[in-house]
């Protein structure tokens, strides 16, 4: 894959390399010599071990905690920009920070802005990422930014599983527009929980909206950190009489006490995507992990061939 004047060339930091390795075999495009290791105090230190003067580059690299996926990133961007890279892509498969994309209350930051800030300043031209958290994000940019959506990867799995009187639960009211869509694509009814979080990572559900009685229950979000969300309207729906729970959500954070919450839930099974990495203590037997490598990999190609992405989602 490369242009006459721009050849691309593909790094990858150590959030993810499962992923980096699944986009660099779907470009047929051997992941670039990058070494990044860690000093005796932490600190990090980043080197491409190959001439990128010229080049079309994407770094592929999450941004989750801990922290330093984030300072990794920026300091590839860096080294890029100094290495003279013809322009320099973030691939972030999970965008870091995300929830915290306003001032709920005074005195805190707009992280995600910060987020942002960073990335550009440090040289990034063009940033690629998956289901956003908050779609205003998009805005805290002044450079070109590719919004990708999981569902072309996870609508395949769903109706594998069957769509027979399906209802689409969204389980809070920020996690309706990608519950109303999964809902028109699958030909299912949509219903709400309408859901009050008197503090950070707790959750306290008010009232439902619509049918659940006797339906298959699919709750869609865009993540699942603790999650006390996706269990509380698990429980719910089959207070309500559904017949069956399963769910699916792109970034599986599973912080604190998430998988025990999800083994003990009601819930048949979740589907997630691999845009973080999940270690093998965080694997549990309703589990089930789809890859968005090709996703990634077929945007990449898009924008060093200046194609059209949105395109791709025409499901």
């Amino acid at each position: 894959m490369s242009m006459d004047s721009h050849p691309a060339k593909l790094f990858a930091g150590r959030s993810n390399s499962e992923l980096a390795g699944e986009i660099s075999e779907y470009l047929n495009l051997p992941l670039g010599g990058l070494t990044i290791k860690n000093f005796s105090d932490g600190e990090i230190w980043v080197k491409y071990e190959e001439n990128i003067r010229g080049t079309d580059v994407f770094l592929i690299q999450s941004t989750n905690p801990p922290a330093e996926n984030i300072i990794e990133l920026l300091l590839m961007i860096d080294a890029a920009k100094r290495a003279s890279a013809h322009r320099i892509t973030a691939v972030i498969p999970y965008y870091g920070y995300a929830r915290q994309d306003r001032k709920e209350q005074p005195r805190v930051p707009i992280s995600a802005r910060v987020m942002a800030t960073m990335l550009t300043q440090s040289g990034a031209d063009r940033v690629l990422t998956m289901d956003l958290h908050s779609t205003q994000i998009q805005g805290f940019f002044d450079i070109p930014f590719d919004h990708l959506y999981s569902k072309i990867a996870l609508l395949q799995h769903i109706k594998e599983r069957g769509t027979e009187n399906l209802a689409v639960l969204a389980p809070d009211v920020g996690s309706i527009p990608m519950a109303r869509s999964y809902a028109k694509l699958l030909g299912a009814s949509l219903a709400i929980i309408d859901k009050r979080r008197p503090e950070p990572n707790r959750s306290d559900v008010m009232n439902v909206i619509g049918d659940l009685d006797g339906k298959n229950i699919l709750i869609i979000d865009d993540l699942v950190d603790t999650a006390g969300t996706l269990t509380i309207a698990a429980k719910v729906a089959k207070e309500k009489g559904a017949k069956s729970v399963m769910s699916v959500a792109t970034h599986a954070v599973l912080s604190g006490p998430a998988v025990s919450r999800i083994v003990a839930s009601p819930i048949k099974h979740l589907t997630v995507t691999n845009t973080l990495h999940i270690p093998e203590e965080k694997r549990f037997e309703k589990l089930r992990v789809i890859s968005v490598g090709e996703v990634f990999g077929e945007s990449i190609r898009r924008i060093h061939e200046e194609e059209s992405i949105s395109s791709l989602f025409n499901v």
